[in-house]
C-alpha cells in the first residue's frame, strides 16, 4: 500500500523537525557555556550531527548498489544547505546577518568551494586509480578536507574573538541560559542519535517514493532525499538565527558541506565495484558545478564590505536561489 509509504515519511520529516529543534538548543547552550564559540560549535558539532541523516543515506545507498542516489544526496544536500542560507538571508534581510559574520566563515566557505570544484573535476575527468581501496579522486577530496581543517583551526586560534554588541531584548529570543552543561551534553548526543535513525527511516522511505513515482535515481538523490535529509540543517538554522547566534547558523551550514564531503569519501571506501565517482551519472557534473558556483556568492556575501539597504544586501541571495532552482531543472532533464 503506496500511500503507508508517504505517511512514514511524513511522520519522519516531523521527528526530523523536532529533533532538529532541541539539537540546535542544546549547541547554542554548549556555545554559551564552553569557551567554543558559535562559530566552532556549528562548524564542527552542529554540522556534525545535522548531517547524521547523509551518512545513513549514502551509506544505504551503496549497499542497495545506488552509487547515484549516494552521490546525488551529498552534492545535492551541498547545494540545499546553500539553498537555507540564501532563503533565511533574504527572510531576515533587515537582520544582514553575514553581515558581522566571523572571518573563519570564509575560509570555511572557500574550502568548500574548493572541494566541489575537485569532486567537479573528478566527475568530469573519471580517473580508475585506487589509493587503499579508494579511489585518487575521493583520496584528493579527503587529503584536501584534513589540510584544509587543520589549517581553518590554526587561523581560528590567532583570531581575536569579536564581542558581539549587546541587542535589545527580544522576546521571540528563546532562552537557554537554564540548560546545565551536562544536560546540554547528553541531549545533543541522544538527539544526534535519534536524528540519524530517523535519516534512515527518510533514506527507505525517499528511495521507495522513486520507485513509485518513477524518477530518475540521479535526480531523487540530488533533489528530494537531499532535501529531506537536509531538514536537520533547515530547522538547526531557523533555531540558531531565532536565537541571534547567527556565527552557529551559518558554520552549521558551511559546515556541514564540509562534512558531506568527508561521507562522500566515505561511500568510496564501502562501494566495492571501483571508485565510485566513476561508476555515476554525468548529471552529477551540473550538481557540483552548481555548488561551485553557489560557494562562489556566498564568497562573496561574506567579503563585501558595502551592504546598502536590505534589497540591495539581498541580491546575493536572489541569485543564489535563482542558480538553484535552475540547476535543479538541468539535474531533472538530464
Amino acid at each position: 500500500m503506496d500511500y503507508l509509504v508517504f505517511l512514514l515519511f511524513f511522520l519522519a520529516a516531523v521527528v526530523t523537525v523536532i529533533t532538529a529543534i532541541k539539537l540546535s538548543t542544546y549547541a547554542d547552550a554548549l556555545s554559551e557555556k564552553t569557551k567554543l564559540g558559535g562559530m566552532l560549535v556549528g562548524t564542527i558539532l552542529l554540522a556534525g550531527a545535522t548531517s547524521l541523516p547523509e551518512v545513513t543515506t549514502s551509506v544505504s545507498a551503496v549497499i542497495l548498489d545506488t552509487p547515484d542516489i549516494a552521490i546525488g544526496n551529498v552534492l545535492g544536500s551541498n547545494m540545499f544547505n546553500l539553498l537555507i542560507l540564501a532563503s533565511f538571508d533574504l527572510y531576515y534581510r533587515k537582520r544582514q546577518i553575514l553581515k558581522d559574520a566571523a572571518k573563519e566563515h570564509f575560509y570555511t566557505a572557500s574550502l568548500g568551494l574548493l572541494l566541489a570544484a575537485t569532486a567537479l573535476l573528478a566527475l568530469t575527468v573519471k580517473i580508475d586509480i585506487e589509493i587503499l581501496n579508494i579511489g585518487l579522486d575521493t583520496f584528493s577530496i579527503l587529503l584536501i578536507y584534513i589540510i584544509g581543517m587543520y589549517t581553518i583551526t590554526r587561523i581560528s586560534k590567532n583570531e581575536p574573538r569579536v564581542i558581539p554588541v549587546p541587542e535589545v531584548e527580544d522576546n521571540t529570543k528563546l532562552n537557554t541560559s537554564a540548560i546545565t552543561l551536562r544536560r546540554a551534553i547528553v541531549g545533543f548526543a541522544v538527539s544526534a542519535v535519534v536524528i540519524m535513525i530517523v535519516g534512515t527511516v527518510l533514506t527507505f522511505t525517499g528511495d521507495r517514493i522513486a520507485v513509485i513515482t518513477g524518477l530518475g535515481a540521479s535526480f531523487v538523490g540530488s533533489f528530494l532525499i537531499a532535501a529531506t535529509t537536509s531538514l536537520p540543517e533547515a530547522v538547526s538554522v531557523l533555531i540558531a538565527i531565532q536565537l541571534r547566534n547567527y556565527n552557529l547558523a551559518i558554520g552549521s551550514l558551511l559546515g556541514s558541506n564540509l562534512f558531506n564531503m568527508i561521507i562522500l569519501a566515505g561511500t568510496d571506501v564501502i562501494y566495492r565495484q571501483g571508485p565510485i565517482l566513476s561508476f555515476v551519472s554525468p548529471a552529477h557534473q551540473i550538481t557540483a558545478g552548481a555548488v561551485s558556483i553557489l560557494s562562489v556568492i556566498v564568497l562573496f556575501s561574506l567579503i563585501r564590505k558595502r551592504y546598502g539597504s536590505p534589497f540591495t544586501y539581498a541580491i546575493p541571495s536572489i541569485l543564489l536561489i535563482l542558480v538553484y532552482f535552475i540547476s535543479s531543472y538541468l539535474i531533472f532533464v538530464n
